[in-house]
């Protein structure tokens, strides 16, 4: 029998140093393009100021980037600590993304950082600006290949289990790479990093104009961050639904349970938007619903249903069976190399094998399990729907403000009034941690909704954790949290000192009728 709590200290400690780790990652995908954006109009005009703008906020995005490589390096060390049977079982697929990511973080980016920050005076202009913009795009492959690696997860194609190494084997590569989820998975998500780099410069340039400082330099940055936050806030929304298309199709439970649709409804199925789901009772004790809705953007159809939880715990059941008929097979496999009727039967069942080692958090022996536990395994695979009903309702919440928010951001800019209003500079200052909170939001969807699978119907989560004891995963959380921490600590420090300094060969202060901003919100000499 597998230790629970030990598995659930393992994902708390792989979910900490993610969510940690993804507070980074954003606004490095959104500053890398934005400082590109930045230097090229400096190039095309030669006027300084655009210099100094790609200065000041290829700086912020350089100590950014260094606390994102030093909390990413941890978590792939935790595939072989924490999650060793997953290694092992999925290492030939998962791996090879990962070491590709790896490379092209520690290797393609870093040279063309360092050659963005020392090659000001000895690159030629367009040069460098050919440095600055292979840094975006080394950013952005960087996690296209590591949402490869997490799409595989979500919807594992490309590969097949190998009874005789008891391992995922790739048999199409191409098919890993192109996988539509996690395409969909990649646009999506570096789109929300460019919104979040873009309301983290007008949230910063807010704060300048309200202090009267470097109005120029501000107004400027405002616009340009309002006009690609505009066009990512629009994506993020198009992109996301995409993959909320593609989970109908491969994590209908998932989708089940962001919905909090217990029941299969007839097409077009409604959408809840509002429920309290109960779990003990599989029903919502209350809800507010628009009808048909759900059906027709889930399915983009009028006819097509979407099973409910209920009915798809019953499809559960079948693949339960279905995979211990591959268990048993595989066991006489692994008596007898040259068994012809096992492998036979294990190459039709084996895909449902997952769904059998779902029921060693039941027996062990899953070859005499008994219809109470196909029945608990089977409930199993029903994640925390109210957390994810929730979750996700905040993540598309935020995310139609933000679009709100750069339209009046963009229209004020191109009606040249950028910080005429001081309540509007307030709501921009105040909107900075938003899309940060969606996005993680957007995170817990997107893996908390994957359970009970580490690799969705392939491998369930208990069964991949390694064989630590729980003083062992409690001393390193502790660790990691104390670690982490401290560097976001540094990070906060870091940013808020680069920012207090301002840009360099900045221009005088123009009044604004008055400092609104107390002296004690960022103390520090006004840069004049």
């Amino acid at each position: 029998m597998f230790d629970i709590d030990v598995v659930t200290l393992s994902r708390l400690q792989f979910a900490a140093t993610a969510m940690y780790h993804f507070l980074f990652v954003p606004l490095t995908l959104g500053l890398s393009f934005l400082i590109a954006i930045m230097e090229s109009v400096y190039v095309m005009t030669g006027r300084d100021i655009w210099r100094r703008m790609t200065l000041f906020w290829g700086t912020l995005f350089g100590i950014n980037f260094a606390m994102g490589v030093a909390t990413g390096v941890v978590m792939e060390f935790q595939f072989g600590m924490n999650w060793s049977y997953y290694s092992h079982y999925v290492g030939d697929i998962f791996g090879a993304p990962l070491a590709i990511e790896g490379l092209m973080a520690f290797f393609l980016e870093a040279t063309f950082i360092g050659m963005f920050f020392f090659g000001w005076d000895r690159l030629p202009k367009v040069g460098h600006l050919a440095v600055t913009w292979l840094v975006a795009f080394g950013a952005n492959f960087s996690a296209l290949w590591i949402l490869i690696a997490n799409g595989w997860m979500q919807n594992p194609v490309g590969g097949v289990f190998n009874p005789d190494t008891m391992r995922m084997e790739i048999s199409d590569f191409m098919a890993v790479i192109f996988n539509p989820v996690a395409q969909a998975k990649f646009v999506h998500t570096v789109s929300a990093g460019y919104v979040a780099g873009s309301v983290f410069v007008i949230a910063v340039s807010a704060w300048f104009l309200l202090r009267g400082r470097h109005i120029e330099f501000a107004k400027r940055s405002m616009a340009v961050a309002a006009s690609f936050g505009l066009a990512a806030s629009l994506s993020v929304v198009v992109l996301g639904d995409e993959s909320g298309y593609l989970a109908t199709e491969n994590q209908k439970m998932k989708v089940a349970a962001m919905e909090a649709m217990w029941h299969t409804e007839p097409a077009p199925a409604a959408i809840n938007l509002i429920a309290f789901p109960d779990m003990a009772k599989q029903d919502n004790s209350f809800s507010i619903s628009i009808p048909y809705l759900l059906g027709i953007i889930g399915t983009r159809s009028l006819s097509q249903e979407l099973p409910g939880i209920v009915n798809l715990v019953d499809n559960a059941k079948v693949k339960i069976r279905n995979g211990i008929t591959a268990y048993t097979a595989l066991q006489k496999i692994r008596a007898d190399k040259n068994d012809a009727v096992a492998r036979a039967t294990f190459s039709e069942t084996w895909k449902d094998l997952g769904y059998g080692l779902l029921l060693k958090l039941h027996r062990p022996d899953i070859e005499n399990a008994t219809e109470a536990d196909i029945t608990a395994a089977a409930n199993e695979t029903i994640p925390d729907v109210p957390v994810l009903f929730w979750a996700f309702r905040i993540m598309v919440g935020l995310g139609f403000y933000l679009i709100g928010f750069f339209v009046v951001a963009f229209w004020t800019a191109s009606r040249h009034r950028l910080g005429d209003k001081r309540w509007m500079l307030w709501v921009a200052l105040l909107s900075l941690p938003l899309p940060w909170v969606a996005i993680e939001v957007g995170w817990i969807v997107a893996e908390f909704g994957r359970q009970p699978w580490i690799i969705e119907g392939v491998l369930p989560t208990f069964y991949a954790a390694s064989g630590l004891t729980l003083v062992d995963l409690s001393i390193s959380l502790a660790i990691f949290l104390v670690l982490y921490t401290s560097l976001a600590i540094v990070e906060v420090y870091l940013m808020v000192h680069a920012i207090k300094k301002g840009p360099s060969s900045a221009e005088p202060v123009e009044p604004q009728g008055g400092t609104i901003l107390p002296e004690a919100a960022f103390a520090g000499p006004q840069q004049h």
